[in-house]
């Protein structure tokens, strides 16, 4: 055992962040030492900016040993292989992030080389045809990699769709069942060391004290352990990335749900769909520098299809993190650790870092200060990171045509952005940084997808000659082409392992 260990650990706030960290938390930690108690209150609102999400939840749900066809079923989930943008690079242009593979690699050398090298030479199929992923999204396709690592189908990446609120209501009942006490309402009071700033304790409106060792925050945005009782400070971003302001609308569905998520460019933002098997999620995210609040729901509501559901829900934010996301003995994960727009689904993610640090660097009662930078160290890089992926978009573009995307293309960008585009636009080189999130196929399909694709190539592609770089090229997409055709649709995949309906016909058993 170790030495003076954690024995309370009270996270404060629910939502996805409080039940994540809960569930992974009483699934890793000894119960015999370890008491988790969750507070959270009905009254106070949880703030949904999105639904979908990238391929490492599967990781996080995999961690938890959870089945993923009862996962998508209680959250009326789909699947998602990547995310279409539209009018990014010009107005009436549109491409795919895939979360798959470009191609196969040749002599060592990654794919992009040697279709950059064809490409020049003749014209070549577009990078979609040569992505697994992109291609079944547009087919309306999904299938689960088979496991062998000579197929094809191996190649396939995917994430999902859900709804949230789901999805934290069956994580709760997933941590209750490990014995996590869940105690409903309010803060009032945080009641903190006088030498040291640490929490030891939080009152509750019904009257009930409550000590605890380690605190989490997760009370979204206000921050209410994090920045209210310990005056963390947060970093403003928002120079970077003006948006602050989102509008979200659920409405009925009128087709088949698509296997892909859709953000589409507008004035002054951006607006997301995003396809659950019950409901459509829209919303539009933009500056309010930019655009007023009536502007943003009328492009809104023109933008979507089907009857809405409820009345437009309109949030406001300031991007940015946390100058500290462990202060003391408190640890913020979620909102109240940090924002940054949902254009690349990365929320839950960020949630999921945010956790899976703190179970690799758990303190005990001593609280190591050596073990608290590291990690806000790991969470400020990642962080840092992201921001620049999601700034990407917004500058790696030839628009003009408003005001804001005027302003986004005279910003002078962080160093590390500005020299990952130069060396990729340059000659397609790519290195990925310290615990970096998105890989090299994600920043070709972004740049390559908004005219800002490699010039050149590493000259380990001309090791091939013309013809046999050409038939081999052909010859992935053929092979793509016919795994594609043989794929089940997104639909009858659900229908067959994890449809609502599977859900409704056990019950009623």
């Amino acid at each position: 055992m170790s030495s003076n260990p954690i024995r309370r650990v009270v996270i404060v706030g629910g939502g996805t962040a409080g039940w994540m960290t809960a569930a992974a938390l009483s699934r890793y930690l000894p119960k015999a030492t370890t008491e988790i108690t969750l507070i959270e209150s009905d009254a106070i609102g949880t703030v949904g900016v999105g639904e979908a999400t990238i391929p490492q939840i599967a990781d996080f749900n995999r961690m938890l040993g959870i089945d993923e066809n009862e996962f998508v079923r209680e959250t009326s989930g789909t699947f998602k292989l990547g995310i279409e943008f539209a009018n990014w690079g010009k107005l009436g242009d549109r491409y795919f992030h895939p979360f798959g593979t470009y191609g196969f690699d040749l002599e060592g050398t990654d794919f992009h080389h040697f279709w950059v090298r064809l490409s020049q030479l003749e014209q070549d199929a577009d990078l979609d045809a040569y992505s697994l992923n992109a291609s079944a999204a547009y087919s309306g396709k999904f299938i689960r990699p088979d496991g062998d690592p000579r197929s094809v189908l191996n190649r396939i990446n995917y994430a999902f769709h859900f709804d949230a609120t789901r999805y934290a209501a069956y994580l709760r009942k997933y941590s209750e069942t490990r014995g996590v006490s869940r105690i409903e309402g309010k803060v009032v009071q945080v009641n903190q060391r006088s030498e040291d700033g640490f929490i030891t304790s939080v009152d509750l409106e019904s009257g009930l004290h409550l000590e605890g060792d380690l605190f989490v925050d997760c009370t979204g945005f206000r921050g209410l352990l994090i920045e209210g009782a310990l005056k963390t400070g947060y970093e403003d971003w928002s120079d970077l990335l003006p948006m602050d302001r989102a509008v979200a609308l659920p409405t009925k569905s009128v087709e088949s749900p698509k296997p892909y998520t859709i953000a589409t460019a507008r004035e002054a933002g951006w607006t997301w769909r995003i396809p659950l098997q019950h409901r459509v999620g829209n919303g539009h995210v933009y500056s309010s520098r930019f655009m007023d609040t009536e502007r943003a729901t009328e492009i809104l509501l023109e933008a979507v299809d089907g009857e809405p559901l409820a009345d437009p829900r309109h949030l406001r934010f300031v991007t940015g993190r946390r100058k500290k996301f462990w202060n003391a003995n408190c640890v913020a994960i979620g909102l109240s650790a940090g924002f940054l727009e949902p254009l690349e689904s990365t929320s839950i993610h960020l949630i999921q870092s945010g956790v899976s640090k703190l179970l690799a660097l758990f303190p005990n009662q001593e609280f190591n200060p050596i073990e608290r930078d590291e990690y806000n160290r790991l969470l400020g890089v990642g962080y840092e990171h992201t921001r620049d992926f999601i700034l990407l978009h917004y500058v790696a573009t030839e628009r003009a045509d408003t005001p804001f995307w005027q302003y986004v293309q005279s910003l002078e960008l962080p160093e590390t952005l500005a020299h990952k585009m130069a060396l990729l636009e340059s000659s397609g080189s790519f290195f990925r940084y310290e615990d970096e999130l998105f890989s090299v196929v994600s920043w070709l399909a972004v740049m390559h997808g908004q005219r800002r694709g490699p010039k050149g190539y590493n000259p380990v592609a001309d090791g091939l000659s013309v013809s046999n770089l050409s038939q081999s090229l052909a010859n992935m997409r053929g092979l793509i082409g016919k795994t594609v055709a043989a794929m089940p649709t997104h639909q009858q995949f659900i229908d067959r392992y994890c449809g609502i309906q599977n859900k409704r016909s056990m019950e009623s058993v």
